[in-house]
């Protein structure tokens, strides 16, 4: 406290009085000269406590106040402001002024009567409680505002600040002004004390006047001018501070700037602040709807706000706030705006998208247009007050539909205006596109792929590229090439079709030569279709190789047809007519369950799990040669020590395992995990493991059709390794084949259907015993009975557009069409009771696609074939004739036309053509021929009824040549496996030779395994190490006898042979006398030979009948005793059987028919021979002109040439051709009755 008043003590107090012109109206004019504002600015700077109204017109109370106190003065307060750098000063402010009477406007009665000047000069100043003034408002009410009284009640004067208004005053001479100021600075002057001459309001100050004043100055001793304007607040602390200075002699001399330094000095504070408030206020403020008073409470505390109220005051403030929200709701409406004109074009799409409704209308009238819409309401509202500005809707953002109102706007039209050019432009620019599209379907220059660069000069004009975009006319030209090259490659595989026998003579197979690639393109050269694709010789390349691979394997995958294959559609129409197979069950109504635990790591038995599951049934049943099976699949991929991965649970009890590999690791995971399996069960009662039989398979890439596509040592090593592993835990190893179902199959369904039957006899071989002999003859002799008498094919066209529903109705009514166990695994046969010639007969009809019945023309036993064809296709005709070239000329045929409706066959003048080939084709092959019209509505139209009585006489033919065409095809048969004149690898025999049967596989490159393995049928075949007795022969005595043996092959097996699968003893073969008939198949006319075998018993329960004939074993005639076979793997990598005949033998006639003497072997000859009444039966090619134009191609090239599989060099082939001449191509045409053809090195398509 003592250290305060000290430091109180040294402050200097300077008394300082500020005078000026004052008096009544007439002497100052209509305002005063600014001396209170001049003392407000400087005692209360804040422009909130400035103020510019301070009359000088008092009441009689207001002047007798405590605040005015009866004086001619005003004590303004007490102000400390620093003078220099550490130094500051008190001064007491006061005002002398005159205040006027209200009343009397003459001035107020006081106790100094002096005149102004005398008394504005005096030193000494002494009111008693006189109060601080603040404004006039302050007046009578006191109370309200801050209370200090003038210290002690009197002053000592210590300088003045003289005032001069240098501003044009109402009512007041300058002049008069200076005169005035001239008098009072005298008696100033006269007080020895400081004086500082205040020119004011200097803001709206006169340049004269200011001269004027500074000229005056200038004839005063020592008064110093300092230019001022309390409003702006420029230069008033420097006025008084100058003062204090003069006061204080100590202290430096005083630097005067300037008027207009100083405001621009303060104009760029103000500013600054300004710009920091504005700051201020842009962060806190982001609603429009914020108001004042909570935004104000919120700046209170911030130097920005603070400092900008000080400076300009909170009203200045509060409109800039004001500004600040007035933007931000302008930019919210017209955000607003924005988004209402940016949905208005939509709006109008959807309400009015048709040009024709609004082309001719005007703006307003497409208003009420817009409001008699339905969704109306779901793009516009319609507001109760407008404008919509100044609605609460703008606030809703909710609703974002479009204000009426805004319809009404310039800028509202406009959009309309756009969205109806728009359309305009729409409309015009799909006439050019259609313009464009047909120019390029007319333009005879626009070829099938022909680049735009080429064709971009025949089509465009100058309109299509004003209004069509580069990217849109490339797309319209891209999609018309990409129509017209799939039409190009649709004809040109119909072209292709139309050439089928052409195919078929050429005998292409998976590899054609160059030569007969060359002979096809020769041949197709000149057709049109073939030349609509010279731009795309790689596309037409490929689709004939894609049509080769058809004919040489044709599927129901590789048809050209695809999806629309003939054979899908037959089997699905028979499946919903209720004719296809039908699943067995168990006899109590329950499939039989497979328990399969599948083993591979790293996700290979999962992937195998879901890929079996994808094969089964909606109820998860697994459908295998007709039976349903309850398939229970136990993936395991992990520890099988532990129990979550072990083989036998307390529900499961595993049938087989399929264990699968791919690498090396995943091989040793497999024997790992059998090794463990089988540790953990030793010694256990149900060592379920020793019996499980298992079967091991190397799985393939994606995409990969077998190993001989892989190739590379990595695959080659992993089979070896392998097929050492199936050894060592002796199981059954599967090589990998085609990946089957497509891509992404990792095991074909062929390979899973081998595994469960393998499973399935395992299983049975446990419950059952192995079937003696005689058991075996009961089956042969149930099948001796056949549940058909004749068998019928009918053969239609993939792809053909009529109904084949439609065609077959009328065979499939259920008085005649019922289910046949035969047919029952087919699923495109049905068993129809007929009577023809008045004998009931049983006819199995197979309904096939042509290229179905081509592998089946000499393989299987058929009495009559009904080709079906299109009368409006051409390449229905051409496969059709293609398909009879081969047949032989005993068996009935009845050709099939049918239309599409009666008015196409008889206007059409191309479906009278191919009528009229038909019937003439039928003329000349004995033949019969009828039409019919399928029209696609549900009903059929014919020239005679299509009842089952159309094939009447068809049926009749094949009844009455039933004899012979039985006759004929066992002779055949049997003679094409005896005969010794005929080359062991001619495909053209009555079955299929061991080369046939190869090569027909997917494996026909791939060597032969030295292992046990599991074959396609679902047979076992062993390769080497095991003797199996082979005979072609027939003796006029009846028994068999075996006279030499096999040669074994271990020594040529790399010293790589395992141990067989299971423990075979060496077993005696003993052959019994059997009639030929016994085996005689139905549908593929072949029985294995039943074999009466004793076998020593084994440790192991061995069971022969567990193995199945190999499919290689095709004809198993009687051998003689001196005739010695020898079927042998010619070499380990060629996998070929060669066939060694005993040629020192002479042969009789008929010597292989396999009938039980050889007085039945002639009596079946002569019977084929007073059948045919001595006639020679020839093929069809060979009895009509229409058929066999391409046979010339048969004798034309080199079988087996270059690129082709299975075939010898090419050198050696044209030798072989020149030493035979032309005789090769006489025999290839002639066909003998036995079968005999040409003697080939390679297997042709299937015909």
């Amino acid at each position: 406290l003592m250290m305060a008043r000290k430091q109180d003590a040294r402050t200097p107090t300077h008394n300082l009085i500020v005078v000026g012109l004052s008096g009544t109206e007439k002497e100052k004019g209509q305002c005063g000269v600014g001396k209170s504002c001049l003392c407000n600015r400087f005692v209360r700077p804040s422009a909130d406590d400035f103020y510019l109204d301070h009359t000088s017109v008092l009441s009689t109370s207001d002047f007798g106040g405590r605040v005015v106190n009866n004086d001619h003065f005003l004590f303004w307060g007490e102000v400390m402001r620093p003078v220099e750098e550490g130094w500051e000063c008190r001064m007491h402010v006061v005002e002398q002024t005159e205040f006027i009477d209200d009343q009397t406007f003459q001035p107020h009665r006081s106790t100094a009567l002096q005149p102004y000047i005398k008394r504005a000069a005096s030193t000494k100043l002494a009111s008693a409680e006189k109060l601080m003034y603040f404004c006039t408002d302050q007046l009578g009410l006191e109370q309200d505002f801050e209370q200090k009284q003038m210290p002690e009640g009197k002053l000592l004067v210590d300088g003045f600040l003289l005032c001069v208004d240098v501003s044009r005053g109402m009512n007041r001479n300058f002049d008069d002004q200076l005169k005035f100021v001239n008098n009072l600075h005298n008696q100033l002057a006269k007080t020895k004390k400081p004086v500082v001459l205040v020119l004011t309001k200097c803001d709206e100050g006169v340049e004269r006047y200011i001269k004027d004043s500074h000229t005056f100055a200038l004839t005063k001793k020592n008064l110093q001018v300092v230019e001022t304007s309390a409003r702006s607040n420029v230069n008033v602390d420097l006025a008084f501070l100058t003062l204090v200075q003069l006061i204080d002699k100590s202290r430096g001399k005083p630097k005067i700037i300037p008027y207009y330094e100083a405001l621009k000095q303060q104009s760029q504070q103000i500013a600054t602040s300004k710009d920091r408030y504005e700051w201020l206020v842009s962060r806190i403020v982001k609603n429009h709807n914020e108001n004042w008073p909570n935004i104000s409470r919120r700046m209170q505390s911030s130097p920005e706000y603070q400092e900008y109220v000080f400076l300009e005051g909170t009203q200045k403030a509060k409109k800039l706030f004001l500004q600040h929200v007035h933007r931000l709701k302008q930019e919210h409406i017209e955000r607003r705006r924005k988004m209402y004109l940016g949905t208005l074009p939509q709006a109008l799409n959807f309400l009015i998208p048709e040009l024709e409704e609004i082309d001719r209308l005007s703006w307003s009238r497409v208003q009420h247009l817009l409001e008699t819409k339905r969704d109306f309401p779901n793009w516009f509202v319609v507001l109760d007050e407008t404008p919509w500005e100044a609605t609460s809707h703008i606030d809703n953002m909710e609703d974002e539909r479009i204000p009426l109102d805004l319809l009404g706007t310039v800028v509202a039209e406009q959009v309309y205006d756009a969205h109806l050019q728009r359309l305009r432009n729409e409309r015009k620019r799909g006439e050019m596109r259609r313009l464009f599209k047909e120019s390029l379907e007319t333009s005879p220059f626009i070829t099938a792929g022909k680049p735009w660069e080429e064709a971009r000069s025949f089509i465009m004009n100058e309109e299509f590229y004003q209004w069509l975009e580069e990217p849109e006319y490339l797309d319209i030209y891209n999609r018309h090439q990409k129509e017209i090259i799939e039409r190009a490659k649709e004809d040109f595989q119909e072209l292709l079709l139309e050439y089928s026998e052409l195919f078929y003579e050429l005998e292409v197979d998976a590899k054609p030569s160059k030569e007969k690639m060359g002979a096809i393109q020769e041949v197709l050269g000149e057709e049109q279709r073939f030349k609509a694709l010279q731009k795309l010789q790689a596309e037409r390349d490929a689709l004939v190789l894609k049509h080769i691979h058809f004919v040489y394997h044709p599927t129901k995958e590789t048809c050209p047809s695809s999806s629309h294959c003939g054979d899908s559609k037959i089997e699905q129409l028979l499946a919903s007519r209720g004719n296809h197979k039908s699943y067995t069950l168990s006899g109590d109504g329950k499939a039989d369950r497979i328990n399969l635990v599948i083993l591979g790591k790293d996700g290979l038995a999962r992937e195998l799990a879901n890929e079996i599951r994808a094969l089964c049934t909606n109820d998860d049943l697994y459908v295998l040669d007709g039976k349903m099976y309850e398939l229970s699949l136990r993936p395991i991929e992990g520890n099988v020590r532990l129990p979550v991965n072990s083989f036998q649970t307390a529900s499961f009890q595993p049938h087989g395992c399929l264990c699968l590999y791919n690498s090396k690791e995943s091989l040793s995971y497999v024997l790992e995990s059998i090794e463990k399996s089988r540790q953990s069960t030793l010694g256990r009662r149900d060592n379920h493991m020793a019996q499980l039989p298992m079967t091991l398979i190397l799985v393939t890439k994606r995409g990969v059709g077998s190993i001989g596509d892989i190739g590379g040592e990595t695959t080659h090593s992993l089979i070896v390794q392998g097929q050492q592993v199936a050894s060592k835990l002796q199981c059954v190893f599967l090589d990998p084949v085609s990946t089957g179902m497509g891509y992404g199959r990792s095991v074909n369904e062929k390979q899973i259907n081998q595994v469960l039957k393998s499973l399935l006899d395992s299983k049975r071989n446990l419950n059952h015993p192995a079937p003696n002999i005689k058991d075996l003859h009961q089956e042969q002799q149930q099948l001796q009975n056949p549940e058909a008498d004749l068998r019928i094919v009918m053969c239609v066209m993939c792809g053909d557009s009529y109904d084949v529903d439609q065609l077959l109705s009328p065979l499939l009514l259920p008085q005649h069409c019922r289910l046949s166990q035969s047919s029952a695994s087919s699923g495109s046969s049905v068993l129809l009771e007929l009577s023809v010639s008045g004998q009931r007969q049983s006819i199995d009809l197979s309904i096939l696609s042509y290229h179905s019945s081509f592998s089946m023309r000499k393989s299987r036993l058929v009495h009559g074939y009904i080709v079906v064809y299109s009368a409006k296709r051409k390449a229905s005709l051409a496969t059709l004739c293609a398909f009879l070239c081969e047949i032989q000329d005993i068996i009935p045929v009845q050709l099939l036309a049918v239309g599409e409706s009666q008015s196409e066959l008889t206007d059409c003048e191309a479906v009278r053509d191919q009528l009229s080939q038909g019937e003439e084709l039928a003329q000349e092959i004995e033949g019969r021929f009828a039409s019919v019209v399928c029209d696609g509505s549900g009903g059929l139209l014919m020239q005679q009824q299509h009842r089952v009585d159309l094939f009447h006489p068809f049926f009749k033919d094949v009844v009455e040549k039933k004899t012979i065409v039985e006759a004929t095809h066992m002779y055949d048969n049997v003679a094409e496996a005896c005969s010794t004149n005929e080359s062991v690898h001619s495909p053209r025999g009555g079955s299929p030779s061991p080369v046939t049967t190869l090569l027909d596989s997917e494996d026909d490159v791939e060597p032969s395994s030295p292992y046990a393995s599991l074959r396609e049928d679902g047979t076992f075949s062993i390769h080497g190490g095991v003797k199996v007795p082979s005979t072609c022969e027939l003796e006029a005595s009846d028994t068999f006898s075996l006279i030499t043996e096999l040669r074994t092959f271990e020594s040529k097996l790399n010293n790589k042979v395992p141990p067989p699968v299971r423990p075979k003893p060496a077993g005696h073969f003993d052959f019994i006398k059997v009639s030929l008939s016994t085996f005689m198949d139905p549908g593929s006319h072949r029985r294995s030979l039943p074999s009466a075998v004793t076998w020593a018993p084994g440790d192991g329960g061995y069971d022969p009948s567990d193995y199945a004939e190999p499919m290689d074993a095709v004809a198993k005639p009687r051998p003689s005793e001196e005739d010695t076979i020898y079927s042998i793997p010619d070499g380990i990598t060629q996998g070929k059987i060669i066939t060694v005949r005993n040629t020192n033998k002479a042969h009789s006639n008929g010597g292989g028919n396999g009938s039980d003497s050889e007085a039945d072997s002639s009596s079946l000859e002569r019977r084929r021979k007073l059948s045919s009444v001595g006639a020679k039966p020839r093929l069809y090619r060979d009895r009509s002109k229409r058929l066999g134009k391409f046979s010339s191609f048969r004798t034309s090239f080199s079988i087996g040439s270059d690129d082709e599989l299975g075939g010898p060099p090419r050198k050696k082939a044209e030798d072989e051709a020149g030493e035979q001449g032309d005789n090769f191509g006489d025999r290839a045409r002639e066909r003998t009755p036995r079968g005999g053809t040409s003697s080939r090195a390679f297997a042709g398509p299937p015909r």
